[in-house]
């Protein structure tokens, strides 16, 4: 995990993310990672198909489950880009339950994401504000 996070977000447990055994399951935390980049990417006044110019298409992901999280509980989301290579990079996510000013670590992920120039149906080059923008 980076050191230091771009963004950070909270998002709601909704009745559908529960599962069977009573808690988030693990194809929700999936489609959590998704809510958590869209509103890291509006933050920044991007969209998958709009980011400085190209869009984005997610090539893997990894999630590590820490702790449960039940209905009613907060996310915390915090997410950092890092691995800026010619065409691709990382997409790293934390995600916190808080609650009664406690913090408890519920999981995190890695999403590998390619920039791709939907209307020529080609790879593209990370455009160069993104690597200025998220450079350290």
């Amino acid at each position: 995990m980076p050191g230091t996070f771009h963004f950070s977000t909270t998002i709601p447990v909704r009745i559908t993310d529960i599962n069977y055994g009573g808690h988030v399951g693990n194809d929700s935390i999936l489609s959590i990672i998704h809510e958590a980049r869209m509103q890291f990417l509006r933050q920044y006044n991007y969209t998958e198909l709009d980011f400085a110019g190209v869009g984005m298409i997610m090539s893997d992901v990894a999630i590590e489950f820490k702790n449960e999280l039940f209905y009613g509980d907060t996310i915390k989301a915090s997410i950092a880009i890092a691995e800026i290579s010619k065409v691709s990079f990382a997409l790293y996510y934390k995600f916190e339950n808080v609650a009664e000013n406690k913090s408890t670590l519920i999981a995190l992920a890695r999403t590998g994401m390619v920039c791709y120039h939907y209307g020529n149906k080609k790879i593209a080059a990370v455009p160069d504000e993104i690597k200025v923008q998220f450079t350290n």
